[in-house]
């Protein structure tokens, strides 16, 4: 497993369509490599901050064997998007010119149906646990977040995951919590083998491999509207958090299992 996770950085050359089902309103967009991304924008309601959640969450559920498409750093060019008709999208371009995040466009994928398909309780668990490492709210029934492509589970959308980071109030308290939100989780009701996850996640998410998946947060999104007085600390936020929070993860684990019984 490869310990230093490394971003490309391609160039965003069309705008194909918008997404409009998001509140952030990605993109289908095509880059210099002639692949096609979804791309996300730095000039969105949520911001940075909504890439920075992406981009970790992203990483971490990579660096725990979970298929995610991959992730860029795609850069808007100043005179991209002129030509656009839209203006509520000509509007977001010119407010993300420079680095933004894309993730590799999985074309013909379906969208994962709790009502249809099923997930062993292995995968399940393994995800329910990264979800509350992360505190991602926005996988539900309601709104997966996951995808069939070629007859495997693929994880996206990880934007509103470290909610956290939206007030960094008592951050240090917040890192200590159980994710009470767990239990919404379209996933829980077979997440059965979250001691054994739990054991094993612990091994892989050394000190070492967080840090090297927040060293990939770009220093421009880090001073953007931050409290901190440098992007090194602001950074270091980021990982002592994961670090706590993985540290204690049996407070997650037992919300996630008592929430799971609750339901039963």
């Amino acid at each position: 497993m490869n310990n230093q996770p490394q971003l490309r950085t391609v160039q965003v050359i069309r705008y194909v369509t918008p997404l409009r089902e998001g509140g952030s309103m990605p993109a289908i967009a095509e880059a210099d490599d002639e692949f096609l991304y979804v791309l996300k924008f730095q000039g969105a309601g949520q911001g940075v901050k909504a890439l920075i959640a992406e981009l970790i969450g992203g990483e971490l559920a990579r660096a725990l064997g979970l298929k995610v498409p991959e992730i860029v750093f795609a850069n808007l060019d100043e005179a991209f998007g002129r030509t656009e008709g839209d203006e509520e999208i000509q509007d977001l371009l010119k407010a993300s010119i420079g680095l933004n995040l894309a993730l590799h466009y999985l074309s013909g994928a379906i969208t994962f149906d709790p009502l249809v398909a099923k997930v062993d309780s292995l995968l399940a668990s393994k995800i329910v646990w990264l979800d509350a490492l992360i505190t991602n709210v926005d996988r539900t029934a309601r709104n997966t977040n996951m995808l069939f492509w070629k007859n495997e589970l693929w994880l996206i959308d990880h934007g509103a995951a470290l909610y956290f980071h939206h007030s960094w109030q008592n951050w240090q308290e917040q890192a200590m919590r159980p994710f009470v939100k767990i239990k919404e989780h379209v996933l829980l009701p077979y997440a059965t083998e979250l001691d054994a996850v739990n054991e094993e996640f612990r091994s892989i998410l050394t000190d070492e491999l967080i840090d090297s998946i927040v060293s990939l947060i770009p220093d421009k999104w880090l001073i953007t509207d931050s409290p901190f007085t440098s992007a090194e600390e602001h950074r270091q936020v980021y990982a002592q958090f994961l670090k706590t929070r993985i540290a204690h993860s049996e407070i997650f684990v037992n919300e996630a299992q008592n929430a799971r019984e609750a339901h039963l």
